[in-house]
């Protein structure tokens, strides 16, 4: 039986080929076709991965941001009770051309992925071998807030790809846009565009002025560095380039620029920009603000675990307000409970302050910022830097004992002397006193300030052998699945040894189930009450907005007693 076979001879118009780039040229063939089938199966995998998710969630209005304590009991607050989903005939045309030219120049063009700005992407993240370029196209941000896809790898490079051209196929543009403004975070609490232009200017998106627009635009990319709320300057250099990108697409000119930047812009107060009930849930909504920017968080539904106790803070709320009464009674004073106070008004009454700490882990249990939050939403446990006055005299006694001097108990001006005023002031800063502190000896007599808040963490630390927490509200944060998105780790440093934070403990007098400090300045415009309980270490502060002399020595004592007495019960 016969095995030959004519020989394969190439078509004529390759015949004039060499026998090696023929060999090449097939091989670049196959290779190509395998590429080819390659392609077309990934494309494939990952257009069915796509076509797992509900694109009906991409015009829906994004969930309500759930509080919880540290119980998992739920938190009234008020955040997003005035959100509503804006139409594309609420957006102004400006700021449609403001988010083109900052964000996506060819939006109206590509097919929802740029391929001339990605090849340019993917080319740089070769160089830097990272993914330092993303090319983004509004419908691709959209896609990722919308299903969370963050992470930077190429499997979610790909998957975003394929929702992004899905999303194109059932949106038009100008519904994509009027999606991705509703979604988006702009700082401040604030989720979507027209919360945005409700919470900063005090108005509707519809209203917004072009100087507005260009502002909202600008801080997109940065929205919790760039707030008109805390950074003004900052949200008016975003603003200055959003209009420079104007220029430069031929929108407007130079000149309308210079105008556009000359009309006003003006912010809505703080106490007037939310509706919250409480310093304490207010407190968490800024801290809250801080994580989702650094964290890089934009989900809606999220589940923020708050490390509130609300048994406790309801009872250092009553106690606080029953034991200021029986004082203002007995003074023959009378608190204007139900007076109307002017925006930025300065409520002229006893105030107070309290910051109830976890001694081991600086989580706040509880926060009381003044005495009424709906006459004043002023935090003073942040904010009221007071002196401490006899108060400052376990911080004195802890520097003395750190440095292996005697604590003398009822005479801290020679237990100062011992280490020296600057001396004390640096160990008391170790453990959490902010300052200002007086470098002479009058420091020992409570010439030192700080916050009730820094005076909480300085307590946790002497009742904590030494070490120093810092403070946190939020411990974890969870979306509506339960995934965990963030998680808070306690952060402790030893400031001092334990025998120096146990001596100084030996000052406190022991109150029903705590460990009390009294303490008041000279000039009796300030009291404070030290009080280290089963878990908590709390400081509370007494005294007015504007120093004025609270009480005579005698009553101001009877006050303090009857409140270390009331907590310790």
């Amino acid at each position: 039986m016969s095995t030959w076979r004519p020989v394969s001879r190439p078509p004529r118009w390759l015949a004039w080929l060499p026998g090696w780039a023929l060999t090449l040229l097939k091989l670049s063939l196959w290779i190509g076709g395998g590429l080819a089938v390659l392609g077309l199966c990934v494309a494939l995998f990952y257009f069915a991965r796509a076509g797992r998710f509900d694109l009906d969630e991409v015009a829906a209005m994004p969930a309500r941001t759930t509080i919880l304590d540290r119980d998992d009991h739920p938190i009234e607050v008020s955040w997003g009770a005035s959100r509503h989903l804006a139409k594309r005939e609420d957006l102004p045309d400006f700021l449609v051309q403001c988010l083109e030219a900052r964000e996506d120049a060819r939006f109206f063009d590509h097919c929802g992925v740029d391929f001339r700005g990605l090849a340019r992407a993917t080319i740089r993240n070769i160089k830097d071998r990272d993914f330092t370029q993303g090319a983004s196209t509004l419908t691709m941000q959209l896609a990722r807030n919308t299903f969370d896809i963050r992470a930077k790898s190429i499997h979610r490079k790909l998957l975003e790809i394929a929702l992004t051209l899905r999303i194109e196929g059932r949106y038009s543009k100008d519904e994509i846009l009027t999606h991705y403004l509703n979604r988006i975070y702009f700082g401040s609490g604030c989720h979507g565009i027209d919360e945005a232009a409700r919470t900063y200017f005090g108005k509707p998106v519809s209203k917004l002025h072009k100087g507005e627009c260009a502002m909202l635009v600008g801080i997109i990319r940065g929205p919790h560095i760039f707030s008109p709320a805390r950074n003004l300057e900052g949200a008016r250099d975003q603003q200055s380039e959003v209009l420079d990108r104007m220029i430069a697409m031929g929108r407007i000119t130079p000149q309308e620029k210079e105008a556009i930047q000359a009309m006003p812009i003006d912010i809505v107060p703080e106490d007037q920009r939310s509706a919250e009930r409480s310093y304490a849930v207010q407190a968490v909504r800024h801290e809250l603000g801080d994580i989702l920017e650094a964290s890089d968080i934009r989900l809606d539904g999220l589940v923020v675990h708050t490390t509130l106790a609300t048994g406790w803070q309801l009872k250092l709320e009553t106690d606080l307000s029953n034991t200021l009464l029986e004082a203002e009674q007995g003074a023959g004073w009378d608190h204007p409970v139900h007076r109307e106070f002017t925006p930025g008004e300065t409520p002229a009454y006893l105030q107070c302050a309290a910051v109830t700490l976890e001694s081991r882990t600086g989580a706040v249990l509880a926060l009381v910022g003044g005495r009424d939050f709906l006459d004043s939403r002023y935090d003073r446990t942040t904010g009221a830097r007071r002196d401490l006055g006899s108060a400052f005299t376990p911080w004195v006694a802890a520097a003395a004992a750190e440095r292996g001097k005697r604590v003398l108990p009822g005479n801290i001006m020679l237990t100062g002397r011992q280490i020296g005023p600057r001396e004390a002031a640096r160990i008391s800063q170790r453990c959490g006193l902010g300052g200002p502190f007086l470098e002479t000896e009058d420091l020992f007599r409570g010439s030192a300030a700080c916050t009730p808040m820094e005076a909480a963490v300085a307590l946790a630390t002497l009742s904590n052998d030494g070490k120093r927490p810092t403070p946190y509200l939020i411990s974890r944060i969870t979306n509506a699945a339960g995934e965990t998105l963030f998680q808070r780790k306690p952060d402790l440093s030893q400031a001092i040894t334990t025998a120096a934070a146990n001596e100084a403990l030996e000052l406190f007098d022991e109150v029903g189930m705590s460990r009390c400090f009294e303490g008041q300045t000279g000039s009796e415009r300030d009291a404070w009450l030290l009080r280290v309980g089963p878990g908590g270490s709390t400081s509370i502060w007494l005294g007015f907005d504007e120093p004025t002399k609270i009480c005579e020595d005698g009553r101001l004592r009877k006050v303090l007693d009857s409140l270390g007495q009331r907590l310790g019960e």
